[in-house]
Parts: structure tokens; C-alpha cells; sequence
């Protein structure tokens, strides 16, 4: 695993090439083992890399790398899994490789194919090819958006890098808010993309590319995944079919996923599909495999005593570290540096934490993200499915009244009632959300919190430059974008094909690489495979939700692996209590942060409003530990990046 940076452009290349190696520094944890800068002023072009040695540890993975030529370089980042087939079929073909990495097999493949080179590849992966022939830059983000990418482009040039940190460095880099992003991220906990907190800054979207010759970034996808409908019964798949199948898929995923020069292990948290992975990952495997949890002292949160239970059966060879809460508040004021970009969810801490164990042991690690989304796992989407189906056998105006009493339920309510309540309720009565009001169950802060949160700043907008969020609602976003994509959808396949394309790249995914890479720590997900992906997308929606539970073919497969007792169990997350830290170890740095003092100088945010939050959480009446959350996210990242 690696990060890149690089720029194209014809205006100020002596800053700009100043600039790259500072750039390429920040970089440094994505890359420990080595760097490397290539510049072509005629061009104006600059590419840095830094690299984390995976495949072939000797000096001919160095990149920049360039064909014999060197007209067309690339740098990269991530891992092809198939790369030795494609050399193979290079070979064929006339390619001849002096090095054994997947860097060369990726860079031959585009000689022979060009822009369908992506179709070959099965990994994750990021890349940027300058092709000095035809005098355009060329980038691309794998189908899932495992691996990050972000761009810049203002008057004529194109900065491209794996994090934005590295951006940040040039100094033409025009740190100007993107005044839409700061509402989107308070609502959703991270910025959607293709927006970044920045103007004129942009992620990638995962399965697609782009061509930049001098004018604007042309970006197109490459990959999609497949209509299938997971409830349509256009398909007819036998349950003991689909058992094979997946267990074939998977196997094929994780035996991929461990071809590796250097010790290689998995994070398990005892859940569902960590475990899944971890149970592949000894059946393919002659020795022991290296596992890692973390344990915390408050039972609700802690998952360590099933991993070792799962590590016991599985007879891998187990570490597990027991942290306390000064340990893991410890990691808080690292958050602003690790994740460069506004990031909310407080389980990058327990994230971090994992990866900075297993990486005292092992430099890559395979993971079990990637099962909710594709396998039906949040309650979220029980909820809505069972709500919306009873919900069109009542009266119209029984109905609206359940509609409006859904949009004001907490997010957390619902999370937390239904696993209860649906077991005593007819489940005519089950009824909650329509699939049209999914925006607001997976939000952190609804609309109008954050109109009463921006309320008295609209005085300042002319000096902050930043409109006031209009009554229409939120900025649009790929969210919506997702949602109207899929109508016509079952519920159950659109709100997970919505989460697919949103929140798992922009949330799970980002915060694992941000969290692992700040280790140098290379994860790898192996549910995330593009084939598994398309195959599970046409199964039918009882294989995936039956009697109220989720992942139910996943659980029958790794019946055949782990005994049900051991992960058969309500799901408990992997979190931390941000709630309780904020009534006392935590209490000091959210009034220093979110003081009215702090809030009134920066003009964004109504400072009573914030104060009677805090007031009401400290007092213990009102849980409002994701709203403040956000805001001191918000501060800390700010004072970091802005100031």
C-alpha cells in the first residue's frame, strides 16, 4: 500500500515542483519504506510517491515507475490481486517485466489495453498514468472505492493526491470552503462525494476515471454493479445453491487477498463477518493466521471475549489488548491529523486502535467490512422494510399519521426499540419509516437542527462568504442522486444499494484506510471483492433478511465454520461511549472547543443553542453525544487545517 501526489501543469512548475516534495512528506505514514519524485517541466507535470512494501521488497518496485521509454510513468496505489494471471496474458503478448511487483503488470496493462486495462484488474486500487505519447493524465479508483483519491483543478491545474493533507501543501492550494459541504457533513458525519470541505476539490467516485489533456477532468464510469434485485424473484436461486456459490466466491476473495511478501494477519472482532473472513482465511491457510481485537472495560462495548472464543475454535494464534478509556481519549486529538477532512464517526478510535496492534506484528490485515451493506445487516433496514410494507395495508390517513410520527423519532430510538419491540408487536403495527425518509434515519443532524444551528448567523454570511442553508432542505448530494437511481427497487435492495454507493465509501471505507495507513498498516477487504459484490446483488432478498434477521445466508455459511453460539448474538457494534466521556474525561476539551467565546469569533454556528446542547447532555436529560460530536470534530479539524 502507497500514496501518491502529483500535479499537471503549465503555469508556476518550479513552485510547483518546490511544493511536490513537501507534499510527497506528508505521505510518509502511507509509505514508510520509500519514496521517489519524476518531473517533466516541457510538460509541467510532477508525480511523488511514497511506498509501503507489500510485493517484492527490492528497489525495482520504486516508483514513479516508467516503461523503458519513459514516456508513460505511473504511481499507484493498493494491490491487484490477479496480477499474476495478467502477466501471463502480457507475456503472451510480448510485455516483458524486470521486476515482480503488480505496479509493472498494471502499467503494461495499459500499453495493451489503455483505459480497459481497469476491466482486467481485481483488487483496490488508485492509480495516476501520465502518458507522455498522448499528453494526458489518466486516473482511476477501484469498483468499491476502497482506495482515496482527490483532485483539484483551478485555472488550469490539476493537483491529484491520496489524501488531501497532501494537497494542502502546494501553496496554491486555496484552502476555500465549500460552503454546501459544512450541512452535509453535520447531517451525515462525513462529506459525500464528490464534494470535499474544499471548493473546486473533488473525490473520485469509486468505479470510475478520468482523463485530464489540459481542460477539465472528463470522468467516466468503468463499473457499476449489475441491476440485480434482491426481491424481485425474477431469479430463482436454491438455498443450497446459493451456500455453494458463496462459499466458493468468498474462499476465491480471501485465498486472493493473501499473496504477500511481508506477515500477514486479520482484525476479528467476533462478529459476523470478520469471523467469516477469519474462518476462510485458516481453511485455505497451512499455519496459524495472526489475529488482532481490542477489549474495552465497559461491557457494551466490548466484543473481545467472542473474538477469543472465535480465535479458540478457529485455533488461530491470538492477541488481544484491553484499553482503557485514558487510552483511548488519548487518540482524539490525532483525529484531525489522521482524517484531513471533516470526519465524525467516533469509531475511527477502536479503528485506529486495531490497526496500530496488529501493526506491531503484521503489515497487512484482511477485515469483515463491507457484510451490512451487502448482506442486509443494520437494523436500519429492517426497520424500514417491515414499517413500509404494514404501512400500505393501513388507511390513508392512519398512514400520514405514521409518516409524520417516523419524521420525528431519533435515529437512536428506532435503533435501539425495534429489536425489542418487534418481538411483542403485530407486525401490521411495525411501522416506521417510508424508504423516502431513509435521508433522515441515517442522519446525525436532522434539518432542522441545522437550520436552528444556523439561524443566528445569517447576519454574518457576507463576511464568512457562506450561504445560509436554504428552507428547500439540504444541498443535494449523491444521496439523493443513489436513491433516485434505484426506484423501482425493492426496499430491502435499494436501501442497500443506496448505502453501497454512499455511505460505505464515504464512511466505512474511508474511515479503515484513514485509520490503518496512519499505522502503515495495509487492510484489505476481501466481502468488497467486485465478483462477490455482483453475485450477492442478484440473490434474493429472503437469503439475505428472513424472520426479522439479517445476513442469513452469511450465517448458514459460517455455521459450516464457527458454531452459532458464538456469533449469534445481538449486534453490538464497534464503538465507543462518547456520551458518557463527554460528562467527564472529555468534558474539558468539548467547553474548550465548543466555548461560546470560540463559536461567536468564527460567526457559523449559533453559540446559545450549542451551550443549551451541551447544558442538557452534561445534565444527562438529552443524548446528544452525535450532534456535539460532529461540532467538536468540526472545531478540532478546523483549528488544525485553518488556522
Amino acid at each position: 500500500m502507497c500514496g501518491f501526489v502529483g500535479f499537471k501543469s503549465l503555469k508556476n512548475s518550479k513552485e510547483l515542483c518546490e511544493d511536490l516534495a513537501v507534499a510527497v512528506s506528508r505521505l510518509t505514514h502511507r509509505g514508510p519504506d520509500d519514496s521517489g519524485l519524476f518531473f517533466d517541466r516541457d510538460s509541467g507535470l510532477g508525480l511523488g510517491h511514497r511506498r509501503l512494501s507489500i510485493i517484492d521488497l527490492s528497489a525495482a518496485g520504486r516508483q514513479p515507475m516508467a516503461t523503458d521509454d519513459g514516456k508513460v510513468q505511473i504511481v499507484y496505489n493498493g494491490e491487484i490481486y490477479n496480477f499474476k494471471d495478467i502477466r501471463k496474458t502480457l507475456e503472451e503478448h510480448g510485455h516483458r517485466f524486470a521486476s515482480a511487483t503488480d505496479t509493472e503488470v498494471v502499467l503494461k496493462a495499459y500499453l495493451q489495453w489503455g483505459i480497459d486495462c481497469l476491466k482486467h484488474f481485481v483488487g483496490m486500487f488508485t492509480l495516476a498514468i501520465w502518458d507522455g505519447r498522448e499528453n494526458r493524465l489518466f486516473l482511476a479508483r477501484d469498483r468499491m472505492g476502497i482506495k482515496p483519491l482527490y483532485y483539484h483543478l483551478s485555472r488550469g491545474t490539476l493537483l491529484f493526491a491520496s489524501e488531501l493533507k497532501a494537497l494542502m501543501a502546494f501553496k496554491g492550494f486555496e484552502r476555500s470552503l465549500d460552503p454546501d459541504a459544512i450541512p452535509l457533513f453535520l447531517h451525515y458525519q462525513y462529506v459525500p462525494a464528490p464534494r470535499t470541505i474544499f471548493r473546486d476539490t473533488f473525490k473520485l467516485l469509486p468505479g470510475h476515471y478520468g482523463v485530464f489533456d489540459g481542460g477539465d477532468v472528463k470522468v467516466s464510469p468503468f463499473w457499476e454493479l449489475p441491476e440485480g434485485d434482491c426481491e424481485s424473484g425474477k431469479r430463482v436461486v436454491r438455498e443450497d445453491e446459493a451456500l455453494e456459490e458463496l462459499d466458493h466466491l468468498l474462499t476465491r476473495a480471501v485465498s486472493d487477498r493473501l499473496i504477500s511478501d511481508v506477515p500477514l494477519g486479520a482484525l476479528l472482532s467476533g462478529g459476523i463477518d470478520s469471523s467469516m473472513v477469519v474462518a476462510l482465511m485458516q481453511k485455505v491457510n497451512t499455519s496459524p493466521v495472526r489475529t488482532f481485537s481490542i477489549g474495552f472495560e465497559d461491557p457494551k462495548y466490548n466484543e473481545a471475549p467472542w473474538a477469543s472464543k472465535v480465535a479458540e475454535h478457529l485455533r488461530t494464534d491470538h492477541t488481544e489488548l484491553y484499553v482503557t478509556p485514558k487510552e483511548a481519549m488519548d487518540v482524539i486529538p490525532e483525529l484531525p491529523e489522521i482524517y484531513d477532512e471533516p470526519f465524525a464517526d467516533s469509531s475511527a478510535i477502536p479503528t485506529f486502535l486495531v490497526s496500530r496492534l496488529a501493526r506491531s506484528h503484521v503489515t497487512v490485515a484482511l477485515s469483515g467490512d463491507g457484510g451490512d451493506e451487502q448482506f442486509c445487516g443494520y437494523v436500519r433496514y429492517w426497520s424500514t422494510k417491515e414499517m413500509y410494507t404494514s404501512l400500505q395495508r393501513l388507511p390513508r390517513p392512519a398512514r400520514r399519521l405514521m409518516a409524520y410520527t417516523a419524521e420525528h423519532i431519533p435515529r437512536g430510538c428506532v435503533e435501539r426499540a425495534y429489536p425489542v419491540l418487534s418481538r411483542f408487536v403485530p407486525k401490521k403495527f411495525q411501522v416506521a419509516n417510508f424508504p423516502d425518509k431513509w435521508q433522515k434515519l441515517v442522519a446525525m443532524m436532522e434539518k432542522d437542527s441545522l437550520m436552528d444551528l444556523y439561524r443566528t448567523a445569517i447576519c454574518l454570511w457576507p463576511v464568512t462568504g457562506l450561504p445560509l442553508l436554504t428552507a428547500e432542505g439540504l444541498p443535494e448530494s449523491v444521496f439523493e442522486q443513489s436513491f433516485q437511481g434505484s426506484e423501482g427497487r425493492s426496499i430491502l435492495s435499494r436501501l442497500m444499494r443506496v448505502d453501497q454507493m454512499t455511505y460505505l465509501p464515504d464512511a466505512m471505507l474511508t474511515k479503515v484506510d484513514r485509520a490503518s495507513m496512519a499505522v502503515s498498516l495495509e487492510v484489505r477487504v476481501p466481502l468488497l471483492d467486485h465478483r462477490v459484490m455482483e453475485y450477492t446483488s442478484g440473490l434474493p432478498g429472503g437469503l439475505k433478511y428472513r424472520n426479522g434477521t439479517g445476513k442469513y445466508i452469511l450465517r448458514k455459511l459460517l455455521d459450516r465454520y464457527v458454531p452459532s453460539e458464538l456469533f449469534e448474538r445481538p449486534k453490538m457494534g464497534f464503538g465507543v461511549p462518547i456520551d458518557q466521556w463527554f460528562r467527564d474525561g472529555l468534558k474539558e476539551l468539548l467547553l474548550d472547543y465548543l466555548s461560546p467565546d470560540r463559536l461567536r469569533k468564527e460567526g457559523l454556528f449559533d453559540h446559545t443553542l450549542v451551550e443549551t446542547k451541551i447544558k442538557e447532555h452534561l445534565s444527562g436529560r438529552v443524548n446528544h453525544q452525535h450532534r456535539l460530536w460532529s461540532l467538536l470534530m468540526w472545531e478540532m479539524w478546523r483549528e488544525r487545517w485553518l488556522e
